[in-house]
């Protein structure tokens, strides 16, 4: 079967929002260093240690939001913001920008994927994503296949 989706654009801000959920979910230990920082009060008491790890989590989550805005800015970048549709198969995902260009995506190309309640997020890398909204696919059958699909790859559970 070949799911074929409507035509769709990744907007800038959905993709900066993705991204960074995707980076603190994978990178959840940077949070623990925070607080690690932060019970430094219950050994000399001081406001400092809870101010110094809140300024440093939110540095780091400002470096992580400037490199993915940059991203967007970049011309390599620029094939993730284009409006394409999609022809999904058991064997690969064609980007098609018009029916005479596109790109194959194998399934082994997607490092993780994910079911978000708005659609589903497939990873290339850290900050390469393919985003499938549920309202491009054309019927509930061509999303409960991707969802089969995703499934049997081992991507969800």
């Amino acid at each position: 079967m070949i799911v074929k989706t409507k035509k769709y654009k990744l907007e800038t801000g959905k993709y900066i929002k993705l991204a960074l959920a995707g980076v603190l979910r994978q990178q959840w230990w940077a949070a623990l260093i925070a607080i690690a920082i932060m019970c430094g009060y219950f050994i000399i008491p001081s406001h400092w240690w809870i101010t110094g790890a809140l300024i440093a989590y939110a540095l780091y989550i400002l470096f992580w939001i400037i490199q993915f805005a940059g991203i967007t800015q970049l011309d390599q970048g620029k094939i993730l913001f284009d409006r394409m549709n999609y022809e999904i198969t058991s064997q690969q995902i064609m980007m098609k920008i018009n029916p005479r260009q596109g790109m194959p995506i194998k399934w082994d190309q997607i490092k993780r994927a994910r079911k978000v309640k708005s659609g589903f997020v497939l990873w290339l890398s850290k900050v390469q994503l393919i985003y499938l909204p549920y309202k491009i696919f054309k019927s509930d059958n061509e999303r409960k296949f991707m969802e089969t699909i995703l499934k049997r790859k081992g991507y969800i559970k």
